[in-house]
C-alpha cells in the first residue's frame, strides 16, 4: 500500500484529498495544527486502519516514520479573514512549512505537490490568467502575506527540483467551493449563503463588477490527482473558466436560497482583484482535465450542506479585520 502525507488535512481541500486517496487505496497520513482546520472534516476517517492523523505544525521539523511515496502540501490559511488575523503564521507556513515538506520529500525520495493559488497573479493585467503570466502583486499590501508566501513556495519548490532533483508538482488553485468550507471564513460564497441564512443583506464590495470563476471541489480534486500522477513539474492552473461578476453571483445565491433580503454595497478592499479567470489550456493538454460540474448543481449541493449545519454555526457573523 502506497503512503501519502497530506498537510492541512483537516481543512476544506485537505479533507477532500484525504477522502480521495483513501478511495484510491492509499495509506493516508493527515497532518494539521488545527489553526483553521476542523477535525470534524476527517473524523469519519479515524476508524480506518489506513488513516493516521498527526496534530503537528509543519513550520516545525517534520518526522514521519517509514516510507512515503507522495506529499501534498496544503497547509495554509486561505481566506482574507484568516491571513489578516494571522499574517505571520501565513508567511511561515508558506516559507518554513514548505521548506520542511521539501526536505522530507528529499529524504524520502517522495514526489511532492504544493498548493499554490491564483493569488500569485495579484490584481492581474492579463486576462484570462495563464501560467506564463508573472502577476501584479503588492508585496506590502494587506494581501501580500498570502500572495508572497505562495510565490515563495513556488520558487523554493522549483529550486529543490533543479538543485536536489526532487520530483515536484505545482498546482495554482482558483476559487473553489463545496461542502466543508467554513461558513464564516469571509470568502464570497460562504459569506453570501451565511448572510442569506441569517436574513441579512448580502454584502457586495465595490460595484460588484469584479469577476471570479468558481470551481466545484470534486472537479478540483480530480485535477490535482491527475497532476500528481503526471510528470509535469511547472505550475498548472486548476479552476473553472466560467467567469461571473460578484453582483451576478450574489443574485444567483438569492435565487438559490429564496431569500428576500437585498444586496448592500460596501467599499472595495485594498488590492482586491478586479478579475479572475483561469486559462486552463495547459491542464486540458497535459492532464486531459476540465471541470464537469455545473455551477447550479454545485451551488445546490453546497447550500444543502450549509443548511444542514446546526443553526448556531451559521448564525455566527464572521469577525472583520
Amino acid at each position: 500500500m502506497k503512503r501519502v502525507l497530506i498537510t492541512g488535512a483537516a481543512g476544506f481541500l485537505g479533507s477532500h484529498l484525504c477522502d480521495r486517496f483513501i478511495k484510491e487505496g492509499y495509506h493516508v497520513i493527515g497532518m494539521d495544527n488545527l489553526i483553521t482546520g476542523d477535525l470534524r472534516n476527517i473524523e469519519h476517517l479515524f476508524e480506518l486502519p489506513q488513516f493516521d492523523f498527526y496534530h503537528h505544525d509543519v513550520t516545525k521539523f517534520i518526522h514521519v516514520s517509514g516510507p512515503l511515496d507522495y506529499i501534498l502540501h496544503f497547509a495554509s490559511p486561505a481566506s482574507p479573514i484568516d491571513y489578516l488575523k494571522i499574517p505571520i503564521q501565513t508567511l511561515k507556513v508558506g516559507a518554513l512549512g514548505t521548506h520542511n515538506c521539501l526536505g522530507l520529500a528529499k529524504e524520502k525520495k517522495a514526489t511532492i505537490l504544493v498548493a499554490s493559488t491564483s493569488e500569485v497573479y495579484g490584481d492581474p493585467l492579463v486576462h484570462p490568467q495563464n501560467e506564463d503570466y508573472w502577476g501584479n502583486v503588492n508585496p506590502v499590501g494587506p494581501r501580500g502575506v498570502y500572495d508572497e508566501a505562495k510565490r515563495f513556495m513556488e520558487s523554493i519548490t522549483r529550486a529543490y527540483h533543479t538543485f536536489h532533483g526532487v520530483d515536484i508538482r505545482i498546482v495554482r488553485i482558483f476559487n473553489t467551493y463545496g461542502p466543508r468550507m467554513r461558513l464564516n471564513d469571509g470568502r464570497a460564497l460562504p459569506a453570501f449563503i451565511g448572510q442569506a441564512l441569517r436574513g441579512e443583506n448580502l454584502t457586495v464590495f465595490g460595484d460588484g463588477s469584479q469577476t471570479r470563476s468558481f470551481c466545484y471541489v470534486d472537479d478540483l480534486i480530480e485535477g490535482i490527482y491527475r497532476l500528481l500522477k503526471s510528470n509535469y513539474t511547472m505550475p498548472v492552473n486548476i479552476g473553472n473558466p466560467h467567469e461571473i461578476s460578484l453582483l451576478e453571483f450574489a443574485e444567483e445565491v438569492l435565487k438559490l436560497t429564496g431569500s428576500k433580503v437585498k444586496i448592500e454595497f460596501r467599499e472595495l478592499p485594498v488590492d482586491d482583484p478586479k478579475q479572475r479567470r483561469p486559462d486552463i489550456t495547459r491542464a486540458k493538454e497535459i492532464l486531459g482535465w476540465q471541470p464537469t460540474v455545473d455551477r447550479s448543481k454545485g451551488l445546490q449541493i453546497t447550500y444543502d450542506y450549509f443548511r444542514s449545519l446546526p443553526q448556531e454555526e451559521w448564525s455566527k457573523k464572521p469577525k472583520e479585520f
